[in-house]
């Protein structure tokens, strides 16, 4: 990383402020030709930009040096006034002084590669960005202070130490070492098959937090669904008619119920159809469904017990509704409640309730959240190879060692502390310019 790299760090377009970043070794002599000489480092000061005899502009100026800043690199910001020429000035100048445009993620990137975080570290900031709730910001803060990694790599000293008594058995047996040294790493290894069993278990949690909890509306034809679905996100999203079938696609709307993000959806009505297309919007019905984290089934007096009862699952809720006009029937174990979105009674009730399914279902748990499916799919690496090591203990505790090393490896890989070439690219790419 020989070259100098600056980006916009807010965003483009008319503003108060504009600031731009720089990172790299020639962050001094650019600022020394854009005429910001004498600056401290970490104190701002104001310095009147030029180049080739133009003013850019009278900006705050912000010096760090290696190894105190973002990047681990001699950083700079320039905090312009927000005018899109002042903006465009500035970027001619550094390019003119041999100062590239940075590629998306490059500046956490350098981060990384000088060790100023790690990669879990590092995707928390893109996550931290995209942050829209609450909890999506405590996650990502969670992560970015290293919970989750600490969290690996206590993970890992267990694996280290399971695979230093069976090491030690199989490469010194002349030297004093106890007998069926290796045998005693089971009890590790059966307490960290255990933690890596419970983190892979509850992985979804954190992606759920992170990317939105799925809540699907669905019942018969014309038992309110869509009436329901635009009470909940407070607008005319869904087109409400008497006529039965009027939905016959998924119609979905992002929202936020107790500080989480939500995905709720809106679907056709179940029934048997002879028209193709309310046939196809029934199908995508039953399959959004299935990949609900909460299944609302909404009911209307009158309406059969019947598809509930097949297709229901426990932690579902029956909503029944249009309770003004009288009450329903069912035969399910499921947790029942009226509401009428004619006259808006048991609506808050509701949002309520799903409120407290989202705190139950999404805070609380002792690990910290797994948040991406590449961290889950080398939990799950890690637990199969402990798995095996535990089994190849009592018979070959030789071959037990290669199933450790091999854990070892996945956990290393999730924080990038091995490996890593293959995945840099694709965690980066996702980040914005600028960071």
């Amino acid at each position: 990383m020989t070259d100098t790299i600056f980006a916009l760090a807010t965003p483009p377009g008319r503003g108060a402020i504009a600031v731009i970043r720089l990172s790299g070794p020639a962050v001094e002599s650019a600022l020394t030709a854009l005429g910001a000489t004498k600056l401290k480092p970490r104190v701002a000061a104001v310095r009147d930009l030029t180049y080739a005899g133009d003013h850019i502009d009278q900006a705050l100026v912000l010096r760090f040096v290696a190894p105190s800043s973002y990047t681990g690199e001699d950083s700079a910001e320039l905090h312009l006034h927000g005018g899109r020429a002042v903006v465009e000035a500035a970027s001619r100048a550094l390019i003119a002084l041999g100062v590239r445009p940075a590629e998306p993620g490059e500046f956490t990137r350098r981060a990384f590669q000088n060790s100023r975080m790690d990669l879990a570290q590092a995707e928390a900031v893109a996550d931290l960005i995209d942050a829209e709730t609450s909890a999506q910001a405590r996650q990502a803060l969670g992560q970015l202070d290293g919970k989750l990694s600490e969290t690996y790599a206590g993970f890992r000293r267990d694996l280290l130490h399971a695979l230093a008594l069976v090491e030690a058995e199989i490469d010194f047996p002349d030297e004093e070492v106890p007998d069926n040294l290796a045998r005693t790493a089971g009890p590790v290894l059966d307490r960290l098959a255990d933690d890596l069993r419970r983190a892979v278990d509850t992985g979804r949690r954190g992606e759920r937090v992170r990317d939105g909890y799925r809540i699907v509306l669905i019942g018969e034809t014309n038992a309110g669904k869509s009436s329901l679905f635009n009470a909940l996100v407070a607008r005319e999203a869904a087109i409400v008619t008497p006529i039965a079938g009027t939905t016959r696609d998924v119609l979905d709307a992002d929202l936020v119920i107790g500080g989480y993000a939500v995905t709720l959806s809106d679907t056709a009505g179940l029934r048997e159809s002879d028209d193709p297309v309310e046939a196809e919007g029934v199908r995508r019905a039953r399959l959004r469904a299935e990949q609900a984290d909460l299944r609302l089934w909404v009911r209307a007096p009158g309406d059969p017990d019947g598809v509930a009862a097949d297709y229901a699952r426990p932690e579902d809720l029956v909503v029944a509704n249009k309770s003004d006009l009288g009450s329903i029937h069912t035969a399910s174990c499921l947790e029942v409640l009226s509401v009428s979105t004619e006259s808006g009674q048991g609506l808050p009730e509701l949002h309520d309730w799903i409120a407290a399914r989202l705190s139950a279902d999404l805070a609380g748990a002792d690990f910290p959240a797994v948040t991406r499916e590449r961290h889950r799919l080398r939990l799950s690496e890690a637990l199969s190879a402990v798995t095996a090591a535990r089994v190849a203990l009592d018979v070959a505790p030789e071959m037990a060692g290669d199933d450790l090393r091999r854990a070892a490896d996945a956990l290393a890989r999730v924080t990038g502390a091995i490996g890593v070439e293959d995945i840099l690219g694709q965690v980066f790419s996702t980040f914005c310019i600028g960071k």
